[in-house]
């Protein structure tokens, strides 16, 4: 019997925001930019009440709620937390799937003979985040991936929640069908037409009468889920084919000087996660999303694998001078595509770089003392500039009418 948990952080990037400045706790905060053509990036929950959500328009947002306090993204105190939560993950497990900065899926199957019951590791790794980084974090437990996610869900804020196999039908029943993954507004709308408003409509109707409305392959993954069946593996880095890290700003950026330490940043995130999971790889690939959402990845095939983040960065900023031709961009993104086979090994052992000992000085220093204890110049510049925005920030003044 597998056991999967679904660890997510509470309103993260706000709650980092409101660890950071005591003054911002317990008030309505809004992660987001410019009031005019900005997103929101997150809300604290005090904020949720007023209908404000991640993704809004900052403009609709801040009429919403005229009394909310506006704070620009941090996006390096973001990745900064972020490590700091997976490596508490690992003490636990290898089996970490992340599926963004604040949250993954972790397989503590194996872990239960150590460290106890998969609900006690679930309440271990929340009390541990809570203790040493002042964050608070949802959990869900279930032997599936889907269940255990939406398990998490229903536990928000700052709770978990166990789905024991004999109690999964019964959980999944009352739930909408928009629920299901898979499901979007325009297959929604064809269950609802067909008289399937909940998860327990679906388990109710055999696979041929919803082959006959949705197709053989959609009818068995719906039957399937309806009945918490989700043979899905948790897929650790190891098992990834690419290591990655990637950061949407809060407003377009022009000019290598602006970019560069953004992406000098998210190809160290990349290194440490491929030296964590002892990987090397040789192809990298920079993403770039421009002002007007056009998406394109280049990408560059190294000599020899490496895990090495300067290395990284190289390859990176050759492929962003050729291929941002001086245009605003939304989001950047770096990834290393990992080597699938092994390397023949020499008669004669290789003497490692140089830059392994630095590396591995350095990775010492930050799963002590955090990745901010010692950095790049250029990177820590950037933090500095951000890190005196925020302390500027003031709250949102009430339209006029």
């Amino acid at each position: 019997m597998r056991a999967i948990l679904h660890v997510d952080m509470d309103a993260f990037y706000a709650s980092v925001e409101q660890r950071d400045n005591p003054s911002l706790r317990g008030k309505p905060v809004i992660v987001g930019g410019h009031a005019q053509r900005g997103v929101v990036v997150a809300a604290s929950y005090e904020v949720r009440p007023f209908g404000v959500k991640s993704a809004m328009p900052m403009a609709r947002a801040v009429k919403q709620a005229p009394h909310a306090i506006v704070v620009k993204p941090r996006f390096s105190a973001y990745a900064e937390a972020s490590e700091q939560v997976f490596a508490i993950f690992e003490r636990y497990t290898p089996l970490i799937e992340p599926l963004s900065l604040d949250e993954a899926f972790l397989d503590v199957t194996a872990s239960v003979g150590l460290f106890g019951a998969a609900a006690d590791i679930a309440k271990r790794i929340r009390k541990e985040i809570a203790h040493e980084l002042n964050l608070p974090a949802s959990a869900g437990i279930a032997t599936a991936k889907f269940v255990a996610k939406i398990a998490s869900d229903l536990a928000k804020p700052n709770g978990q929640r166990e789905v024991r196999p004999e109690e999964t039908v019964a959980f999944l029943a009352g739930l909408p069908v928009s629920r299901l993954w898979g499901v979007g507004p325009k297959t929604e709308e064809a269950m609802k037409r067909a008289g399937l408003v909940t998860i327990g409509d679906v388990a109710t109707r055999d696979v041929g009468w919803l082959e006959e409305r949705f197709g053989a392959a959609s009818a068995k993954h719906l039957w399937e889920l309806s009945h918490g069946i989700d043979a899905r593996d948790v897929v650790p880095d190891r098992a990834a084919k690419s290591v990655g890290a990637e950061d949407t700003f809060d407003e377009d950026l022009t000019g290598p000087e602006a970019l560069k330490p953004h992406v000098h940043a998210q190809a160290l995130r990349v290194a440490r996660r491929l030296r964590r999971a002892s990987l090397k790889g040789r192809v990298v690939q920079l993403k770039l999303k421009f002002a007007d959402f056009t998406l394109i990845t280049r990408r560059v095939t190294l000599r020899e694998a490496t895990d090495d983040g300067q290395v990284i960065y190289r390859a990176a900023l050759e492929l962003l001078e050729r291929a941002h031709e001086g245009k605003a961009l939304r989001l950047t993104g770096v990834s290393v595509q990992l080597d699938e086979d092994e390397p023949q090994l020499g008669l004669f052992p290789a003497a490692a770089p140089k830059s392994s000992k630095l590396n591995e000085a350095m990775d010492r220093i930050a799963a002590r003392f955090g990745s901010k204890a010692i950095t790049m110049a250029d990177i820590a510049g950037a933090e500095a500039s951000d890190d005196d925005q925020h302390r500027s920030e003031k709250p949102v003044d009430k339209p006029k009418r």
